[in-house]
């Protein structure tokens, strides 16, 4: 995961954004793409995203510290509109942030296929690596079902992967 986040970080700002909303806070690319400037917040001293998961459930989530200085820099001076856009200037969609996933992971040296599902399931096992109970996180995931993010953990453990490795 981290030669993932340092290429993206040598890249253009609204890709290191995208790579560290996706690895460093779990979104589902849908999420982050659908993300606009005006669900920006800050609460309690921390940034903030307020996105539609699945289902239509609004939830407002703390961002990542660099997730956090990453978006300011991809937003720059706008105030409204998509966090993310495309070179056309219209909004990034998930086939568009699925290329740049895969592109900064060969520029990683990683090998494996690397989509923007993969983070997600990566930062959902570090998650569950450290030691946070399923009953406990499987809301703060999006996820409506336990079993989903059972399944997850069980996949990694049957694979006998190291939850962070994509190499």
């Amino acid at each position: 995961m981290g030669a993932l986040l340092v290429a993206a970080g040598l890249g253009p700002p609204c890709e290191h954004a995208l790579i560290s909303l996706l690895a460093l806070n779990g979104l589902r690319v849908s999420e982050a793409t659908g993300a606009d400037i005006e669900q920006l917040g800050l609460e309690r001293g921390h940034r903030t995203l307020t996105i539609i998961r699945k289902g239509g459930k609004v939830v407002t989530l703390p961002l990542a510290p660099r997730t956090a200085r990453a978006i300011d820099l991809a937003v720059g001076e706008r105030t409204d509109g998509p966090v993310f856009l495309a070179a056309d200037g219209r909004r990034l969609d998930r086939h568009g942030a699925g290329r740049i996933v895969r592109r900064i992971a060969r520029q990683a040296g990683i090998g494996k296929t690397v989509t923007p599902h993969t983070l997600r399931h990566a930062f959902i096992t570090a998650a569950q690596m450290g030691r946070i109970a399923f009953d406990a996180t499987f809301g703060r995931f999006g996820e409506s079902r336990l079993p989903a993010l059972q399944r997850m953990a069980m996949s990694r453990a049957r694979s006998n992967a190291r939850p962070l490795t994509m190499r």
